[in-house]
């Protein structure tokens, strides 16, 4: 259960134009100030999603990424930047999302998650966002998410194709139900446009805006499909919990 706090009148004014979003309002920011996020990784989908975050006033994020910033990255993972090269990926991230919001409490984990830290890591927040490239990584925090009884918003890009999803305690299955076993198809490096993962990343945000103040309806028991070379959208069902 996510504690609202109170809005100071910076806050207000800063967040004024999304307050006046129906059902929403004062409420809905007091919610968001309160939750804590954590995203796994922070590169072309994690990283949009942590900046959409900050933006909107999350209060807390936590930050699970390994490794230093590569001339590769910089195509799509907006929070780093060229004189970052060499240097620590998530400290590059955490500096950037403090310049934008500097009310915002950001923990960076210079880990990836791993049997060795999934359980401490989804423990700490109130939602989990998987940007994870590595199924390894998707099912560790998927079954420490249900275990918990933790939301979490499952995000995917391959090409100009991405999905989307949101799976609730007790109301949807997690990701280990719908795949069993890594998908043989699934590579750790791929075809990317910053564009679609950007694209996705913000709609990841919007779930997990809508799920933590209780906004819209979440992609509950859904799967979103888009592909950006047509512009094509559907939704399917999703098994029962």
């Amino acid at each position: 259960m996510i504690e609202p706090k109170s809005l100071t009148d910076e806050e207000r004014a800063v967040y004024e134009w999304q307050m006046w979003v129906p059902e929403f309002g004062e409420e809905g920011q007091e919610k968001l100030k309160g939750a804590s996020v954590l995203i796994s990784r922070i590169g072309g989908l994690g990283g949009v999603v942590a900046y959409e975050l900050a933006a909107a006033g999350v209060g807390r994020l936590v930050l699970a990424h390994a490794g230093d910033v590569k001339p590769s990255d910089l195509n799509r993972q907006l929070l780093m930047t060229h004189d970052g090269l060499g240097k620590s990926r998530v400290e590059s991230a955490a500096r950037r999302l403090r310049e934008l919001n500097p009310r915002l409490e950001v923990e960076a984990v210079n880990e990836n998650v791993s049997e060795d830290n999934a359980e401490a890591l989804v423990g700490s927040v109130d939602l989990v966002v998987d940007c994870a490239p590595l199924f390894e990584e998707r099912f560790l925090m998927n079954r420490e998410a249900k275990s918990q009884g933790k939301p979490l918003v499952e995000c995917a890009m391959y090409e100009l194709e991405a999905q989307l999803t949101t799976f609730l305690p007790g109301k949807t299955p997690y990701l280990h139900e719908l795949y069993p076993e890594k998908p043989e198809w699934w590579k750790r490096e791929f075809p990317v446009f910053g564009a679609v993962s950007g694209a996705v990343g913000c709609m990841g945000a919007m779930e997990a805006i809508k799920v933590i103040s209780s906004i819209g309806e979440p992609l509950a028991g859904e799967l979103l499909v888009f592909d950006l070379a047509e512009l094509r959208f559907h939704k399917m069902k999703l098994g029962s919990s």
